[in-house]
């Protein structure tokens, strides 16, 4: 018998790719809202405050998921409750689309239209970005938004279920929502940022190992995650996109131009040619594969779980 939660992560994940998210009334985009309400009683410009800030969203989820597990019994309903909120909280179709929607654009020639769209995967200014520089950032979107979106809820779904599901997500929304390196939140978004980069360690790390598992390079993914993944400012994106950029025969990195003076540059990831619109198709193949790889992955331990919890 397949476990309830295995179960319900699997119903989630094949609701997440036959329609997305849900397009009204999402209930991120409502955690979002009440994050920001929040956000104008708790925010000084200090640590501590963020860290409260972060214990009372992240906590408030924890708990409602928590209560539900325990309120619900029924196994039919715990696996409806289970695929509700996978559903919910995964994007790995929205993200798919996007991709294909900017690609649409480059292979029609409108490269201003490309450049509008692709601000739905990114933070950084596009006003001025090429073809071939606008399908670097989708490629690279792809890649790191592969494991936060999908792998990593995946992994604390079959880990700690509805509230495990709950928790990741809304620690991702606040590190998007504050977790940036500005006057404004180096401080206050600090606990945010080092809680998603905690909660998404493990996650990017089998995204990395799966991609190499699955992509047409295995070698080059293996060898770009050993060389280049600790150059990247963030520990867990360069290990997913130097994995992704080896699978691929890709090299990622570069200039980044964000809104406003900040301007970074990403060191290389890959050994590979600098991405072009005709990889973006590959890397969200390579996408598809590694959730599928992720939701076999979290359904196995969930069985397996519940085989020692039975036999002990």
């Amino acid at each position: 018998m397949i476990p309830a939660r295995a179960l319900g992560l699997a119903l989630g994940f094949a609701a997440d790719q036959a329609w997305g998210d849900p397009r009204r009334l999402h209930p991120v985009a409502g955690f979002g809202t009440c994050a920001q309400a929040l956000e104008r009683r708790t925010y000084r410009d200090s640590r501590a405050a963020g860290l409260g800030h972060v214990a009372l969203l992240v906590g408030g989820a924890v708990g409602l998921g928590y209560a539900a597990q325990q309120w619900i019994r029924i196994p039919w309903a715990s696996t409806a409750a289970t695929a509700a909120a996978t559903w919910v909280v995964l994007g790995g179709r929205s993200l798919e689309r996007e991709a294909e929607a900017v690609l649409d654009l480059l292979d029609a020639g409108d490269v201003e239209s490309a450049r509008v769209r692709v601000r739905s995967l990114v933070g950084r200014d596009t006003a001025a970005l090429g073809p071939d520089e606008i399908a670097r950032a989708v490629v690279e979107s792809v890649a790191e938004n592969t494991s936060d979106a999908v792998v990593a809820s995946l992994f604390w779904g079959a880990g700690g279920g509805v509230a495990g599901l709950l928790a990741h997500r809304a620690a991702n929304t606040l590190d998007a929502m504050v977790g940036h390196r500005n006057a404004r939140y180096a401080r206050f978004g600090w606990a945010a940022a080092r809680l998603d980069d905690a909660l998404g360690f493990p996650a990017a790390r089998l995204s990395a190992a799966l991609a190499a598992a699955l992509g047409p390079d295995p070698h080059g993914a293996l060898r770009a995650w050993r060389r280049d993944a600790r150059h990247h400012p963030s520990p867990n994106a360069g290990v997913v996109e130097a994995a992704f950029a080896g699978a691929l025969g890709l090299r990622f990195g570069g200039v980044n131009n964000y809104y406003g003076d900040r301007c970074e540059h990403r060191p290389p990831m890959g050994y590979g040619r600098a991405p072009a619109p005709g990889d973006i198709a590959p890397t969200v193949r390579l996408a598809r594969r590694v959730n599928a790889g992720a939701l076999l992955t979290a359904v196995a331990w969930c069985v397996a779980r519940d085989r020692m919890r039975r036999q002990g």
